[in-house]
């Protein structure tokens, strides 16, 4: 098995950057905009400002103003800030906004819908049939806003898994991951520890980042929820759905873990998976090529579906983490953008995503399709997370999804970390908050 391409660590920038220049793409602000030969505007196109989507959106680029040099894309890096969402809010007040961004999180969307930012690329007479070719099946209405229009192409998927150390599993006497909650309870009691004999474990069943920031909630609450509730997200036609019995059982289920003392109520620096602190971690396939380049000898990991409450039944659905593209109304040439569009989604352009930046588009025929089999043969473990996509969530695009996700996590801290609250009480008052705040 041959390991993945090892992500580039963000001090190679200037170095993408000389790639995309030598590529005949040239990086400049948004404002500027580009010229055709023939005078016409071309495109401003913003991916995000990791090395590997530098380089992936320059050679995309340069593919693109070879054949089409009367509209060429100008490539600009996403200027760095906190989050991506405060650059593109920015630039939405300031009518500074670029043409064609690819790194848009759905969860924001519905703010830029509210501003009018966004073109409904469901307006294009060719969209339902792109959009019928790509989707798996009941995406499509995954990212459908309230009024029922697409403003985003779904393009790209992270989903989230569980990833656990075989031979700690085998310790605890499972030749499988554990698949439920009894089971994963089970495994966490057996293969905590106390090594150095204070009195206190040294070993856990998994680390849960205890800090009360809300996005923190995608990688341990949502992604619970999401497969405890067969994939049913928080909100829908703005009302609460989310205060129900599969958000109960999983408050009830980390409030437990905590309380046993299999999940450590405290904050740690550093790879607590690698480290043999915990047994599991919950993660995407970006994490694949990190435990690769640093596992220690014999380190034996693989990755299975998030566990199930006992009453509920398979198949899992899991968080997708995914990031999408838009075209803003700012721009001068949709029609040209959304081919575009249309370009940065082709099969050889996903191929492209799979092998630069190791991230899973978001299509239906991934592991049917001849073009992508030999990488899936090169990465095998890549094919468990390629499995999972389909079935997969990304978030509500409601303007005030931070506020309800905080209000989750305030909640989360509240019974599962600290125990001063029932899971009932929790999701009540979570959901209550939820409900306020969608007035």
């Amino acid at each position: 098995m041959k390991p993945l391409p090892v992500k580039k660590s963000p001090c190679l920038h200037r170095f993408w950057i000389m790639l995309v220049l030598s590529a005949g793409v040239l990086l400049v602000g948004c404002e500027s905009g580009s010229r055709g030969k023939a005078g016409h505007a071309g495109l401003v196109y913003w991916p995000a400002a990791n090395a590997q989507e530098i380089e992936l959106a320059g050679l995309a680029a340069a593919e693109w103003n070879a054949a089409h040099p009367d509209v060429p894309v100008t490539v600009q890096p996403i200027p760095e800030s906190q989050s991506t969402e405060e650059v593109l809010l920015a630039a939405v007040v300031g009518k500074t906004t670029p043409d064609v961004c690819s790194n848009i999180w759905p969860g924001v969307v519905g703010q830029f819908v509210r501003a009018g930012a966004l073109v409904a690329l469901d307006s294009f007479a060719d969209f339902d049939s792109v959009a019928a070719a790509r989707l798996p099946e009941g995406q499509r209405e995954v990212f459908q806003y309230d009024d029922g229009r697409l403003y985003q192409m779904p393009w790209k998927s992270n989903p989230i898994m569980m990833e656990y150390n075989v031979r700690r599993l085998q310790e605890a006497g499972f030749t499988h991951p554990p698949a439920t909650y009894s089971e994963f309870i089970r495994a966490g009691q057996a293969l905590t520890r106390d090594l150095t004999g204070d009195g206190q474990p040294d070993q856990w069943m998994l680390y849960v980042d205890i800090n009360v920031k809300w996005w923190l909630r995608y990688f341990d609450f949502y992604t619970f929820y999401l497969a405890a509730s067969g994939g049913q997200t928080l909100i829908k036609n703005r009302q609460v759905t989310f205060d129900n019995r599969a958000a109960v059982e999983v408050f009830r289920f980390f409030r437990r873990c905590f309380e046993l003392g299999i999940f450590p109520r405290a904050s740690f620096q550093g790879d607590t998976f690698l480290a043999g602190q915990v047994a599991t971690h919950i993660t995407g396939p970006w994490n694949i090529a990190h435990v690769d380049k640093f596992k220690p000898a014999g380190f034996e990991f693989d990755y299975a579906p998030v566990p199930l409450p006992d009453s509920a039944a398979g198949p899992v659905v899991t968080y997708g983490d995914p990031k999408n593209i838009a075209i803003f109304s700012t721009c001068q040439n949709p029609r040209a953008a959304w081919e575009f569009v249309k370009f940065l989604i082709s099969r050889r352009q996903d191929l492209a995503l799979l092998r630069i930046a190791s991230q899973l588009p978001i299509r239906r025929d991934l592991l049917s399709d001849s073009l992508y089999m030999p990488y899936f043969k090169e990465y095998p473990k890549m094919v468990r997370f390629a499995e999972q996509a389909p079935r997969t969530r990304g978030v509500d695009s409601a303007p005030e999804l931070r506020e309800v996700f905080d209000a989750i996590s305030q909640e989360f801290e509240a019974c599962c970390v600290l125990g001063r609250r029932t899971p009932e009480e929790a999701v009540q008052r979570a959901a209550e908050r939820a409900r306020q705040v969608l007035r």
